[in-house]
């Protein structure tokens, strides 16, 4: 660690990589709010501060209980102008100098002189969470080195970082495979919330210093808050016309993934799966459908949640006029766990959709495009309830749902008894022993100290 002169203020800083509050993906900012929770329960002083990408560093805040938390921001560039002072590549460049200077007071005044240098070597802890899956090549190699840097930065700055429960790999190319490894090498403590993830580490890692362990998805974390009143008047009005089924429609299968061409390689074609799924709800089951975006953003949005709600409540809605509903409105990441937790069955294409339901003991099936769903429910128990839609068809697709809905309530009773104990291990994550002496190392006190 490179010591710098810290004010007043700034000697708990706790800086989070790779998530944020303002993205428009709930799944991130409920990574972000969980973490901000686990923290607070074990170092209440603490102060957490976002190290992210943004034009510029403008603070947010996030309601613990009855607290609401500002969270500011180091903000990092990543753009075709590289001699911004705040531009990764640059601040890689003067890290990497600064590992050749022997004098410790030149470079303190060499870190003093760039704001954001400074402000990353007063943190005590740097925690990397990477969107929750990003650790990957899975979509595409940019946005793996997009996610990547700001790691390696910390690393040559010889600040802890600590890789939070996340999902690890795959990683197709050799290039992603040298840049984990290097990582996951000099990382001081690795937490995965799947166990594939720690066969990922150890292959790419070897033998490293670091603790590789298991660790819940921060999700189970996040706390559900009501939206507004007259919101939850809808609910209320919505429920009492028959069972709630929750649809949680992914913008970015809708569109055919990045390359809009079924970049997921899919086997059946994902907007006719939904519109099946409408119809078995509604026709065959006698449900009430609500569309549930998890990723906000206009219809220019390739990920848009909303948008793909958007269109499909234009399609059906007179269809099914009285039985799909949409909740038109800007809610943040606890307000939709809440509208989740309403209902009393949820499919989910989005894993931290899946998560807001299961922790809330909604029965639910996860449609899954990726092997973290997997690896994550299986966690709790609940991988037999993933449908992963490149290896299952629309046929095996719909009577897995349909299997799933009749065992619906002996599902929920599995839920309502496992999830308070997962909520409770999400939640204490920075209380365990290990994590004590680490944050103890970092010069910060736990509520137990």
């Amino acid at each position: 660690m490179i010591p710098v002169d810290t004010g007043p203020n700034d000697d708990k800083w706790v800086a989070l990589l790779g998530a944020s509050f303002d993205s428009g993906n709930h799944g991130v900012g409920a990574l972000a709010s969980g973490t901000l929770s686990a923290l607070l329960q074990a170092q209440p002083e603490a102060r957490l501060v976002f190290l992210d990408y943004a034009r510029e560093a403008v603070a947010s805040s996030d309601r613990i209980g009855d607290r609401a938390v500002r969270v500011e921001m180091i903000n990092l560039r990543f753009s075709k102008k590289p001699w911004q002072e705040n531009h990764i590549a640059r601040l890689l460049l003067v890290a990497m100098w600064l590992r050749l200077i022997p004098s410790r007071r030149a470079r303190q005044r060499m870190v003093q002189r760039n704001p954001w240098l400074r402000d990353i070597c007063r943190t005590r802890l740097c925690l990397s969470i990477a969107g929750g899956d990003s650790f990957s090549d899975i979509y595409g190699v940019q946005r793996l080195m997009y996610v990547v840097l700001p790691q390696i930065l910390v690393l040559l700055l010889r600040q802890p970082l600590v890789l939070m429960p996340q999902t690890y790999g795959p990683f197709a190319s050799s290039l992603a495979r040298i840049l984990a490894g290097w990582i996951f090498k000099r990382a001081t403590v690795i937490y995965s919330r799947d166990k594939e993830g720690l066969q990922t580490v150890q292959e790419l890692a070897g033998k490293t210093g670091a603790r590789v362990q298991f660790a819940y998805d921060m999700g189970f974390a996040l706390e559900p808050q009501p939206p507004a009143d007259e919101v939850r008047r809808q609910l209320e009005a919505i429920k009492r016309n028959g069972l709630l089924v929750g649809l949680n429609v992914s913008g970015l299968l809708y569109t055919g993934g990045y390359s809009r061409n079924n970049m997921f390689g899919l086997r059946s074609d994902y907007p006719g799966l939904i519109r099946a799924l409408l119809d078995d709800v509604i026709q065959k089951w006698n449900g009430q459908v609500l569309l549930v975006p998890h990723v906000f953003g206009g219809a220019e949005v390739v990920e848009s949640d909303a948008a793909a709600c958007e269109r499909i409540y234009a399609e059906f809605g007179k269809q099914y006029a009285g039985r799909l509903h949409y909740l038109r409105g800007t809610f943040d990441q606890h307000e939709i766990k809440y509208i989740i937790g309403q209902c009393a069955f949820f499919l989910g294409s989005r894993m931290h959709a899946c998560i807001a339901a299961l922790s809330q003991g909604v029965p639910t099936v996860g449609l899954a495009y990726s092997r973290k769903f997997v690896g994550v429910l299986d966690s709790i128990g609940g991988g037999s309830q993933v449908v992963d839609l490149r290896h299952s068809d629309e046929a095996q697709t719909r009577a897995a749902v349909g299997e799933a809905f009749a065992q619906r309530e002996s599902l929920r009773l599995q839920l309502v008894e496992k999830m308070p104990g997962i909520r409770k291990s999400a939640l204490g994550l920075f209380t365990g022993d290990d994590f004590r002496r680490l944050m103890g190392d970092a010069g910060l006190k736990t509520a137990e100290s």
